[in-house]
């Protein structure tokens, strides 16, 4: 994989919809590398950064793919952080066929070109800390603090600030080398846990209205319908919090948001587990992907009610 990088003069990096830390921070990462060896790249996702990872850009003004230079034609592409062919939205229609390499640690998802996958990484961070310092050693020289900031918000994203069970020794050691290179950890991690807009709190208010727990309540399950997005005037970055809402209640061992982004009839699913249920097998049932204790999936049903019952039934048949 590092030797892949290294051959890359115009890199194209793609990640996942609706990015979050971990898949925005590796790409971003991955950017300020091959920058620093002489190679331009640029960073793409189907869905624009949400304003709180807009730090992490460094003067990159859009990640859309109508953003890219007039003239960049890439000689490498690279995914990082994403799973399945789904989850690059409308850039794998016209990037898909052409990925040289996949970067990714989520051990349940399509392999859609030659891959790097590590499922005991905690984060995509994680696994492309191991490959860029191989690709450094290569070239003789040293991480720069820049890229070694973003590796570590990314990992930090994907763990919870260390908090989440996908958690290891390697972990906190990689985070540990990470940090020896002098940036603030508090002021990351504020940014990415200890800060929620006036209209995210308003949301998570309205989720919990809406909030329905199945199964004696080992399951929590939120909807969050279109015209209620609309109401309440969020945008999607909004909604990210409201797994948080259902995954914190006691005793709930499942918990489940269903977004509806549009009006149509196409819902967005988030599922953590607390227990000993793979949810990653549930969202390969509907083409998604992820991990064992958190992953998701977009399902057609013909109201969000039924997008409910849908995932109510399938945890249903796991749960022990």
């Amino acid at each position: 994989a590092a030797d892949i990088l290294l051959r890359g003069k115009r890199v194209l990096i793609l990640f996942h919809v609706h990015p979050d830390g971990d898949a925005s921070g590796s790409a971003f990462a991955l950017r300020a590398f091959l920058e620093s060896v002489g190679a331009e790249a640029w960073c793409v996702c189907a869905d624009e950064l949400p304003d709180r990872l807009v730090f992490l850009a460094d003067g990159q003004s859009s990640v859309l793919p109508d953003a890219i230079p007039a003239g960049f034609e890439p000689d490498l592409i690279v995914t990082v952080d994403t799973a399945s062919p789904s989850q690059m939205g409308a850039l794998y229609e016209v990037y898909g066929e052409r990925v040289d390499l996949m970067i990714d640690h989520h051990g349940k998802g399509t392999p859609y070109a030659d891959h790097c996958i590590e499922a005991e990484s905690s984060a995509c961070g994680e696994v492309l800390y191991e490959i860029l310092k191989i690709a450094a050693q290569k070239k003789d020289i040293e991480l720069s603090g820049r890229v070694c900031e973003l590796l570590y918000t990314a990992i930090s994203s994907d763990t919870g600030c260390f908090r989440y069970s996908n958690t290891t020794p390697a972990t906190h050691r990689s985070a540990a080398e990470l940090l020896g290179t002098g940036f603030s950890p508090a002021e990351i991690n504020h940014r990415l846990f200890g800060i929620k807009t006036l209209k995210q709190m308003q949301v998570e208010h309205a989720g919990f209205e809406r909030m329905n727990l199945h199964c004696g309540g080992r399951v929590a399950i939120i909807t969050f319908p279109y015209d209620l997005k609309k109401q309440c005037g969020a945008e999607d970055e909004d909604l990210e919090t409201l797994i948080d809402v259902a995954r914190c209640i006691k005793g709930v061992e499942i918990a489940a948001v269903i977004k509806q982004p549009t009006a149509d009839s196409r819902f967005r699913v988030s599922l953590r587990s607390s227990s000993d249920l793979d949810v990653s097998e549930i969202a390969e049932l509907y083409g998604g992907g992820g991990h064992k204790k958190a992953a998701g999936c977009s399902l057609q049903a013909d109201s969000i009610l039924s997008a409910e019952m849908t995932v109510v039934l399938a945890v249903e048949q796991r749960l022990q």
